[in-house]
């Protein structure tokens, strides 16, 4: 038998190294190193062409069941899902603390159960009593809920095995759990495996809805291990500003559904409540045009959202450094516009600050918002606002061309929704003028420097 040899694992991203470390050489942490005592190594080799059992294999078209999905009883969680829960799936759900993750699945626990169905709710970071709290100001506590305060895996699976299983088990969170079978505090990267693990084999197995609640880093990626998020069929992420009432529910991966699909949420004081149209949440209070404002039609899925972009431009009379801030936007992405803009149409940012804002802490990662931002810096920098009730998309090159994007026709119906009268775009695109809808009307651009002579006046 040979010696096991010791390692230590990062406690923030899982990486291995040989030695302890004060801080890890991949994610830069300090002090996360913990000592992880590898199984058993023997040196002696073993057949392993013998001595299993015969694996049935079955041909890939035989008939297969289509399982039925099971309703959440809110319309913007089930189509971030994909049409709602799949028996036997193992969903994970992460978010930043305070963003309306426990409120989001008591909501939705409450509302499967008063459907009949057998629902668990097992808290291990708060009493029974704080949860029983939460749901009366809710107006959710006549709910048939099963409710627990507990932390053991073991004794959680021990007490579910004893009866039938039930339809959802919402685990809040999967940091606190612990097996005995591993050593290691809760929340070590062993222990959020091995009881993840656990957990996800008891859905397989019974058909049990299994929701996994996950703590975030604060670059907001998921705690715990990577191989977390290949073990669960769907990971959500809540996203959002706590300044802010609106709350965003993305999928990030879903082995069921579109991983492009958004929810959207507004917290109000009896918990959250759907929005069924977001460009009126992320448009609101936008009365008159303004320099710098721009309305931007993005697509997250199949759901087009408008979202106002802000500018703002400062001239420096003293030779200081001029800063670039960005919220809600990708700072590279502006950094490469600005560049564009200064070498292809002759404007001049070096000299100020540029301040570019998302309304509403909305993100963006639509390439096709490059002609939107391109026009709020332009409108700043010339201080003329844009046309009224006009919306602006595509994507611009290091060539200053202005490019087509993907499904234009669904942006132009939703700006004609919300009284658009004006759409700006690549020109040459076959299909947007008529997706314009009646009233509205459509005006290709095929260079960035025709976007420059519009708004300056120089045309």
């Amino acid at each position: 038998m040979a010696k096991s040899k010791k390692r230590f694992v990062c406690q923030e991203c899982g990486s291995v190294a040989p030695r302890w470390q004060g801080q890890c050489a991949d994610c830069g942490q300090w002090n996360t190193l913990v000592e992880d005592v590898p199984a058993t190594v023997f040196s002696q080799k073993h057949d392993l062409s013998r001595g299993g059992r015969a694996v049935a294999f079955e041909p890939l078209n035989a008939p297969t069941k289509l399982p039925v999905r099971k309703s959440t009883g809110l319309a913007e969680f089930d189509r971030a899902l994909g049409g709602g829960l799949v028996p036997g799936s193992a969903v994970l759900l992460g978010g930043d603390p305070g963003i309306g993750k426990s409120t989001l699945l008591l909501q939705c626990a409450a509302t499967i159960a008063r459907g009949g169905n057998d629902v668990v709710y097992v808290s291990g970071e708060e009493a029974a009593g704080q949860v029983r709290l939460r749901a009366s100001r809710m107006g959710v506590a006549d709910a048939p809920i099963r409710l627990a305060s507990e932390t053991s895996v073991r004794d959680i699976l021990t007490t579910l095995g004893d009866g039938d299983p039930p339809a959802l088990l919402v685990i809040d969170s999967i940091q606190t759990m612990h097996s005995d079978t591993i050593e290691g505090a809760p929340g070590t990267v062993s222990q959020v495996r091995g009881c993840a693990l656990e957990l996800i084999r008891y859905a397989k197995e019974t058909g049990c809805v299994v929701v996994l609640v996950g703590h975030v880093t604060k670059d907001g990626t998921i705690a715990g291990p990577r191989v977390l998020e290949h073990m669960v069929d769907v990971v959500m992420s809540f996203e959002g500003e706590r300044s802010h009432q609106y709350r965003i529910l993305r999928a990030l991966k879903n082995r069921f559904g579109a991983v492009d699909e958004i929810g959207v949420f507004a917290m109000a004081g009896e918990g959250l409540e759907e929005v069924a149209n977001p460009s009126l949440l992320f448009l609101s209070g936008r009365e008159q045009a303004l320099a710098g404002s721009a309305v931007f039609p993005a697509l997250e899925g199949t759901r087009p959202v408008l979202v106002e972009i802000q500018a703002l431009i400062v001239r420096l009379q003293s030779g200081a450094t001029p800063r670039r801030a960005v919220v809600g936007w990708d700072s590279g992405r502006m950094a490469m516009l600005l560049a564009v803009l200064e070498s292809r149409c002759g404007l001049n940012f070096s000299s100020a600050e540029v301040y570019l804002n998302i309304a509403g802490g909305y993100r963006l990662t639509d390439p096709a918002a490059d002609l939107a931002v391109a026009a709020a810096l332009i409108s700043a920098l010339a201080d003329k606002p844009l046309p009224d009730k006009a919306a602006w998309f595509g994507e611009v090159s290091l060539a200053g061309e202005i490019r087509p994007v993907a499904h234009a026709p669904l942006r132009l119906r939703e700006a004609a929704k919300l009284g658009f009268s004006h759409c700006f775009g690549p020109a040459g695109t076959d299909g947007p003028a008529a997706g314009a809808g009646p009233g509205a009307s459509y005006r290709g651009l095929g260079q960035l420097s025709n976007l420059v002579d519009r708004v300056m006046g120089s045309a």
